[in-house]
């Protein structure tokens, strides 16, 4: 028998007010980044990601995973990464290609109709390992590029490579992670495929 707690009806609890806390606080982040004010930016969006830890663990704790919930919080996700990486390309010397956010963009909003179309047929979708270290490689992505910006002194072009306050081993550490994020997003990606046809195909979906 599945230890995974069933989901209430609740809609106002703890981890959901976590959520809504997180939602209201990625608003606030994408306020500030086009004014560049980069280290207030960087603080709530720290403070935001670490509700979903927080959320998460109180939820399962405490036996409070809600229905309302189970949409809201990965829908909250999506928002504050997709929408940051969006806010960063669009800002000179983020670091961020264009390229990274559709790949990241791509892949949560295919993760999302595959949950939809699972869970909607009685199959589980929770987020699995990959998927973890895919958000926490994306959130370390984008506090590295606040802090790059951050550092700037007005004197860099386009690109943040040539920036002088920046030190070379920063440099190494972002294409580092870059990659990292790129690889374990499309990895994570490629798992909920893999897993969903072998639902599809196993007959474990209701046809209902």
């Amino acid at each position: 028998m599945s230890d995974k707690p069933i989901p209430s009806d609740v809609i106002f609890n703890v981890p959901n007010t976590l959520t809504a806390i997180r939602f209201v606080l990625s608003i606030v982040a994408f306020v500030l980044l086009p004014l560049h004010l980069i280290w207030a930016a960087l603080v709530i969006f720290i403070v935001a990601v670490s509700t979903d830890w927080i959320d998460g663990y109180w939820a399962r704790k405490y036996n409070q995973v809600t229905k309302f919930g189970r949409i809201f919080d990965p829908f909250v996700d999506k928002i504050i990464i997709c929408g940051t990486f969006v806010f960063l390309v669009a800002i000179p010397g983020s670091g961020v290609a264009a390229w990274v956010a559709v790949v990241v963009m791509g892949r949560e909003m295919l993760v999302t109709v595959i949950r939809s179309f699972v869970e909607q047929h009685g199959g589980d979708f929770s987020a699995n390992w990959p998927g973890k270290w895919k958000m926490a490689f994306q959130c370390a992505l984008a506090i590295l590029s606040m802090i790059v910006l951050g550092l700037d002194d007005g004197t860099a072009q386009t690109t943040w490579y040539g920036i002088s306050n920046v030190a070379v081993w920063l440099v190494y550490l972002f294409n580092l992670i870059v990659w990292g994020t790129v690889g374990l997003t499309l990895a994570s990606g490629w798992i909920y495929i893999v897993d969903a046809v072998r639902m599809i195909r196993s007959g474990t979906l209701s046809t209902d």
